[in-house]
């Protein structure tokens, strides 16, 4: 029998940031994964904000060019409401390669990955679990903790484009037939056109891929594209940070953890977030055997900074019209609607840092962003 300080289960970004930062502290971290290749069933469109590209290290070589335009329309596409900032906001990622650069640094920090293997793993015992295994996670109900339960689910195709003289711009369609719940949307970065939607399943008009490129060949700002590169799709958690996150045999970081944003389900900031703390939360655990220290790695807590956001998501899923949307814009394009929209796709506000009383667990040297 194989015994390790840390099993992380799950080779996403945030399995394997957790898994780099204990095993640079040099506990003994064996990370599993049940694909044979990290550049396949990729599930997240790879779009990054401005606040984690500031915090965080990320290969600048698969960062696509910076988006400061965004496109908001409704059903009918006419009168949009256009946001600029004066800032770079967003840049789309080539996820095979961030997942790459993101295995090679946890095991140059010493974690081992073994890919094609399922969990539970025969032949090995761990001190800790670490859930990194996505929406319907395995350790979750293995560990007894939490499992989310609300989802979209979403899926989005990659075309080439050619480049040109058009500004890179994030279009966004909201129609509560074509996408109940969420939103349809292109990304044209002058390099790639990323097309997509999500919704709630059971609300979808029809089969996602059927629908999405009808959605594309439809959408009058979509440059001329050969076929896809790429594809993408799968469950998203919007319900929130789950409660109950963390037992004395292990712990969940990313979807595992609902780590999404329950208004704009972005997940990539929250996951790399949360695996800060999660790390430094398993370092104290580890080094004490203090049960106290797991109230540190606390759902409830985290939610609680999330209560409009849950709000606004119960509203948007709510929706069913598409007259109430066209009237919801008319408010979108006064002063006020203009200021509230940017403020959430521009604003500084974001996945949360880790409360001060969890950062104190970190002993000296310890570092919350790389």
């Amino acid at each position: 029998m194989e015994t390790v300080d840390v099993l992380v289960v799950g080779a996403g970004l945030a399995g394997l940031r957790t898994a780099r930062l204990l095993a640079g502290r040099g506990y003994d971290v064996l990370v599993v994964d049940r694909r044979s290749a990290l550049d396949v069933g990729i599930r997240t469109t790879g779009i990054f904000v401005r606040r984690t590209l500031d915090d965080f290290a990320l290969p600048a070589g698969h960062l696509g060019p910076a988006i400061r335009r965004v496109v908001l329309y409704p059903p009918s596409l006419r009168e949009p409401v256009e946001l600029v900032s004066p800032r770079d906001e967003f840049r789309v990622a080539d996820m095979a390669g961030v997942y790459a650069d993101a295995l090679a640094g946890a095991r140059l920090a010493g974690a081992r990955v073994r890919l094609g293997v399922s969990y539970p793993v025969e032949g090995v015992a761990a001190r800790f679990t670490i859930g990194a295994d996505g929406v319907r996670s395995t350790v979750a109900r293995r560990l007894g903790l939490d499992v989310n339960r609300r989802v979209i689910v979403g899926v989005e195709e990659v075309y080439p484009v050619a480049g040109g003289d058009r500004p890179p711009t994030f279009h966004c369609v909201l129609d509560p037939v074509l996408a109940p719940g969420y939103l349809a949307w292109v990304v044209d970065d002058g390099r790639h056109a990323h097309v997509g939607l999500a919704g709630l399943p059971d609300r979808l008009a029809g089969p996602l891929p059927r629908l999405l490129r009808a959605f594309g060949q439809g959408f009058g700002g979509l440059p001329a594209v050969a076929g896809p590169v790429q594809r993408r799709g799968g469950p998203i958690p919007v319900g929130g940070v789950l409660r109950r996150l963390a037992c004395p045999q292990g712990l969940l970081v990313g979807d595992a953890a609902g780590a999404v944003s329950p208004l704009t389900a972005g997940g990539l900031d929250p996951c790399l977030r949360m695996s800060e703390l999660a790390a430094e939360v398993t370092a104290a655990y580890l080094r004490t055997g203090d049960r106290s220290v797991l109230r540190h790695y606390d759902g409830a807590t985290l939610r609680a900074r999330f209560r409009v956001r849950l709000l606004m998501r119960r509203a948007l899923s709510g929706v069913r019209a598409p007259t109430l949307t066209e009237h919801a814009f008319a408010l979108l394009r006064t002063r006020p609607g203009r200021a509230a929209a940017a403020r959430v796709l521009f604003g500084d506000g974001s996945f949360p840092d880790p409360p001060p009383a969890a950062r104190s667990l970190a002993p000296r040297g310890w570092a919350w962003t790389r």
